[in-house]
């Protein structure tokens, strides 16, 4: 039987936004204890009165809690109520000291003077003009998006998403939702397909409804980019989208025409030209990926086979006076690169840690310096340039730095019509580099250029579609000078020599010699206790055995997300040993707090930061429902709406690292993670760490991973093209 129940809220203990449940502590009238209510409930606010039908429970753990089935918000009344709701952050610009400030000043007419006076909170210290008009139109669109947001809820969709939606459509969001909720997985990043299907499902769309199943092919072939393919194959596509879709086969093949013929999707029959061929070869690209791909083959082809702006070098008077001058002698494999340098428009170094790539980038840099200074270095991330440049001592920039940008303009402003200004260009960590990056970057490569690509073929391939440097490896146009050699130096540390016995298909050497080594392995099966011991390394045993700090020197990395040794839960116990209190805010199931380590996890080209970018916040605003976040020095703002685009970073998984080293790599190693656990996966994560790696798990994982050197294979054609 439910009963009814109103209060106050106090404070929320947890929020989850994709479903609305929550955990929130209320004043109840009349009694003097705060009530633990659960349920789903629409952006509770502090302070506001929830007048509720439910039923009270007793939680095994938590105890006596009020289960919500229904219920309706008002707005507080007394002056205790209105302070706490003005002060939660409801309204950007008012945080909990001005909340008082204005409360102070007009009692239980704030409320009213916000809504219909707003002109007079210029009376209260500290709120001017600017102020003024921040919170008038915070206020409005509070309640446009809570109008919004009654609409979702009535829907069954989470009110999280409402602030989105309002943002993208204005005005028009109700209109637009109703008459093609398809849009939303789109337009709106957070937003995917199954969400924008259960929502049209609720506004009575039909499951073979011609708009779901054209959004619902997008959708498969979306996930399946992110699965590494630029492709897929026709007679495979309509198997999944028939089997995700829940409709007859012969709907998915019309719609695929549909979207054919609209340009969203291109179909390629890749037996074209071949005779005799009976097995059908089409292939279905998504219309960026197949632009992409078959102009990368083309700008390939054509960066070959142009005559180079740079005058003709003297191969070996240039490589005796190169060797003289870094004081080194070159090995024969770095000869061959840097000769192939001088001979060739476009060619590709490749080679493990410790085999010498650096010393080949400092010796063509030497060379060609003193012809030209039209000379140009990046990589893919921020923290890939900057140890290029710490290397070579020439400045090294992002790849989307190079290629300038714009939010404001649109788009990069590096391309055809406006190249690079540059004889010479070599990118660093090209395994990193998918097939979009890779288009934008030729796009805006002088013909005229020399390209050098210098990466570990070994590590695993692009978080994005494609496995560019493997196909331009393998199509044989472009010259390769692999290195095999572990220089004397480099041989040294075992981080180096394991490396190489992994990507030999070769267990680590986990004899210990001497007192303090490089490589560590811990033998634990215990799920549980590998979660303990790698909290416990973090925080006590790395720092006080060799001294590395904590939070700055030690990078967690785990093959999976879920799990009890997954990124995910590793993150949270992380958080908890390192930074358990501090102002914050909670989104979702996720606590940011002050100097929290985070990481960026989409591109945002408006705030200059990329996909598997780590930085630290360094303040929390209610008042400005702003999170402020250090990148490198560089501090960006993220309103509270855009914090799904950040997570924790205490612990990323292995795809995340790539293109970063760290100081000291901490690697749980267990069998629950076979399905990800491969060859290449062991060995890109141990080549993480630059002066201590430890694995904690089982020996038996560890083969198991290192045994496993079929790495997922990805639809690409880049490899044929250039053929």
């Amino acid at each position: 039987m439910l009963v009814n129940l109103d209060g106050q809220i106090e404070r929320i203990t947890y929020c989850n936004e994709e479903n609305g449940f929550t955990i929130a502590r209320l004043k109840v009238f009349g009694q003097k204890d705060l009530v633990t209510v659960v349920g789903n409930l629409m952006s509770p606010i502090p302070g506001a009165i929830l007048k509720m039908e439910g039923e009270w429970a007793v939680h095994p753990k938590f105890g006596e809690q009020f289960k919500v089935v229904n219920y309706k918000t008002e707005v507080p009344a007394t002056l205790y109520g209105i302070k706490k709701y003005l002060g939660s952050g409801l309204i950007k610009g008012i945080g909990p000291v001005m909340a008082g400030r204005i409360v102070k000043k007009f009692s239980k007419k704030t409320l009213n003077i916000i809504e219909h006076h707003v002109e007079k909170l210029v009376e209260v210290d500290g709120i001017g003009k600017k102020r003024i008009n921040m919170i008038e139109k915070a206020w409005e669109e509070q309640k446009e998006i809570r109008n919004v947001m009654l609409f979702l809820q009535t829907h069954g969709v989470s009110s999280g998403y409402a602030v989105k939606i309002f943002r993208e459509y204005g005005d028009n969001s109700i209109q637009i939702v109703t008459e093609n909720p398809y849009r939303l997985a789109e337009d709106i990043y957070g937003i995917g397909f199954i969400t924008a299907d259960s929502i049209a499902e609720k506004l009575g769309f039909s499951k073979d409804s011609i708009k779901r199943i054209e959004a619902g092919i997008l959708y498969v072939l979306h996930q399946l980019s992110d699965d590494g393919h630029v492709y897929y194959p026709y007679e495979k596509l309509i198997e999944k989208s028939v089997e995700i879709l829940a409709v007859q086969k012969d709907i998915v093949v019309n719609a695929i025409g549909i979207i054919a013929i609209d340009k969203k999707i291109v179909i390629e029959d890749l037996n074209a030209g071949i005779e005799d061929f009976t097995a059908s070869n089409k292939a279905v690209y998504l219309a960026k990926f197949y632009l992409c791909e078959t102009r990368i083959a083309s700008m390939i082809k054509r960066l070959v086979f142009s005559p180079g702006s740079m005058r003709s070098i003297d191969t070996d008077n240039a490589l005796a006076w190169v060797q003289e001058q870094l004081s080194i002698n070159l090995a024969e494999k770095q000869i061959e690169a840097v000769a192939s340098s001088h001979q060739n428009k476009m060619m590709i170094i490749t080679g493990g840690p410790g085999t010498g790539k650096t010393t080949i980038i400092n010796a063509i840099l030497k060379i060609f310096s003193k012809i030209t200074n039209r000379i140009m270095l990046a990589a893919p991330t921020g923290r890939a340039a900057k140890r290029m440049t710490e290397t070579t001592g020439y400045g090294a920039k992002t790849i989307h730095r190079l290629l300038e940008y714009s939010f404001v303009n649109g788009g990069f402003q590096k391309n055809e019509k406006k190249p690079l200004k540059c004889d010479l260009i070599i990118i660093d960590e090209a395994s990193m580099i998918d097939t979009i990056m890779m288009y934008y970057l030729l796009k805006a490569i002088p013909q005229e250029a020399k390209f050098i690509l210098v990466g570990d073929v070994n590590q695993l391939p692009s978080v994005g579609a494609g496995n560019i440097l493997n196909d331009i490896i393998e199509s044989g146009l472009v010259p390769v000078v692999t290195l095999n050699e572990i220089f004397r130096q480099a041989g040294k540390s075992r981080i180096i020599l394991n490396a190489h016995r992994i990507n030999k298909g070769l267990m680590p050497d986990l004899k210990l010699t001497g007192k303090k080594n490089d490589f560590y392995f811990i033998e634990q099966e215990d799920p549980d206790k590998v979660l303990d011991i790698i909290v416990r390394l973090v925080k006590e045993r790395i720092p006080g055995s060799f001294g590395f700090d904590s939070m700055n020197d030690i990078q967690v990395l785990s093959p999976m997300h879920r799990g009890v040794a997954g990124a995910g839960n590793l993150n949270i116990k992380l958080q908890e040993a390192l930074n358990p209190s501090g102002s914050g805010i909670m989104r979702g199931n996720k606590n940011f707090r002050v100097n929290d380590k985070v990481m960026q996890i989409r591109n945002n080209y408006d705030k200059n930061v990329f996909n598997g970018d780590i930085g630290k916040i360094v303040r929390v605003s209610t008042e400005d429902q702003e999170v402020n976040i250090s990148f490198d020095g560089r501090r960006i703002a993220y309103d509270f709406n855009d914090l799904d685009e950040i997570v924790p970073a205490y612990a990323i998984s292995v795809h995340k690292s790539q293109g970063s080293e760290y100081p000291v790599v901490v690697l749980p190693v267990l069998t629950q993670h076979y399905i990800l656990l491969q060859r290449n996966l062991i060995y890109t994560a141990v080549t993480r760490g630059r002066k201590l790696v430890v694995l904690v798990g089982t020996k038996k994982a560890l083969a198991i991973g290192i045994k496993n050197d079929k790495t997922r294979m990805r639809y690409t054609y880049l490899k044929e093209r250039l053929k």
